[in-house]
């Protein structure tokens, strides 16, 4: 079988429908999304839209535990506003209340069976959906991520992609969908097949120039919104 590996899209739907024009091409039959579906960007309606009719699993991240603050307590929504921009705002005034129910319940972390392999789907780490695994992150925790009769970590929050091999068990973050940070314009995400057990990282092309400009337009206060997407 194949599978997609996403993870931080972000609200960025036309990264996301990049991804799975591709996957759809490539005989994707299963998707393991590693969280952060909302913030930053601009589109978390058309985001689930765009995942509902595919096979998957989803995993909370970071942000889905700031939208169900959010959600409890409206008066935290200008601090987070300040360092991420209006993101969880739309979405919390776009998504329907089962949408936003979904979104606030998702599970972490989430074990999937496929074909005989065991794969272990988080956010940032198996213990702490908003704990950072770069891909220098030292031994001991890389060491500590790959849980024990597990084939597959599969772990977001870091936009950053990285495969690992630690002992049997492969620790893949396949990058982010929504705002790659590794300085490489476009969509991340990775090919798993588990028949060849092989992981293949990937990058689409899309317009990001128009989602940096939007992002400009609405918040002229925050280039880091923009940049992010352009930089190389």
């Amino acid at each position: 079988m194949k599978i997609g590996l996403l993870g931080d899209i972000h609200g960025n739907a036309l990264a996301l429908q990049a991804v799975l024009a591709v996957a759809e091409t490539e005989g994707v039959e299963h998707l393991l999304v590693t969280g952060d579906l909302v913030g930053y960007y601009f589109a978390p309606d058309k985001v689930l839209e765009l995942l509902e009719p595919w096979d998957r699993h989803i995993v909370r991240g970071n942000h889905e535990d700031m939208l169900t603050a959010a959600r409890r307590y409206p008066a935290l929504l200008p601090e987070i506003e300040k360092k991420y921009g209006s993101g969880l705002r739309i979405a919390l005034d776009c998504l329907a209340e089962e949408q936003l129910d979904m979104l606030c319940n998702l599970p972490h972390p989430a074990q999937v069976a496929i074909d005989g392999r065991r794969l272990l789907l988080c956010h940032g780490t198996p213990w702490d959906n908003n704990e950072y695994v770069y891909p220098d992150a030292d031994a001991a925790l890389l060491v500590r991520c790959a849980s024990p009769g597990i084939d597959m970590v599969i772990l977001g929050h870091t936009h950053y992609p990285m495969v690992r091999e630690i002992g049997a068990t492969m620790i893949v973050n396949p990058g982010s969908v929504g705002q790659p940070r590794n300085r490489t314009p476009g969509a991340q995400w990775a090919l798993y097949d588990s028949v060849t057990l092989t992981v293949s990282l990937r990058c689409e092309s899309y317009d990001h120039c128009a989602v940096a400009e939007e992002a400009r337009r609405r918040h002229p206060n925050h280039p880091y919104l923009s940049n992010v997407l352009e930089r190389t």
